[in-house]
């Protein structure tokens, strides 16, 4: 299934679906970014069961600003409903899939009790 296009007013109701979310900001000015479009896209037709999702910080400003989104591209990770990773720059082909592959692994209940604690969830890539 290709990635969608994420829009500030879909933002939440995708995010906090109860699965894993991989979304890409990015900007069509953004070389970067178009490199790493058909990676991400690839990913995305592999694992039909992850949602993929595009948001375009030059039509979603506000979104990029809220997410404090300062480098383009960034991928971003919620897995139900709770963000877990993000991090800028391109991610090659392998570490985005090893990035899928930990995902899948993590611990929610694991996760949110370190939340619970105030520490922060995070998937290592």
């Amino acid at each position: 299934m290709p990635a969608i296009h994420l829009t500030h007013g879909a933002f939440e109701k995708v995010t906090q679906r109860p699965r894993i979310v991989l979304l890409g900001f990015w900007a069509p000015w953004c070389a970067p970014c178009r490199a790493f479009a058909p990676v991400f896209e690839a990913a995305a037709e592999k694992h039909p069961d992850i949602t993929f999702a595009k948001v375009n910080t030059e039509d979603e400003q506000q979104l990029a600003a809220e997410w404090g989104i300062r480098s383009i591209p960034t991928v971003m990770a919620f897995k139900d409903g709770v963000p877990v990773f993000e991090q800028p720059g391109m991610l090659p082909g392998p570490v985005l899939e090893k990035l899928v592959g930990q995902l899948r692994a993590l611990d929610m209940e694991k996760v949110r009790e370190e939340l619970r604690r105030g520490g922060q969830a995070e998937a290592q890539s």
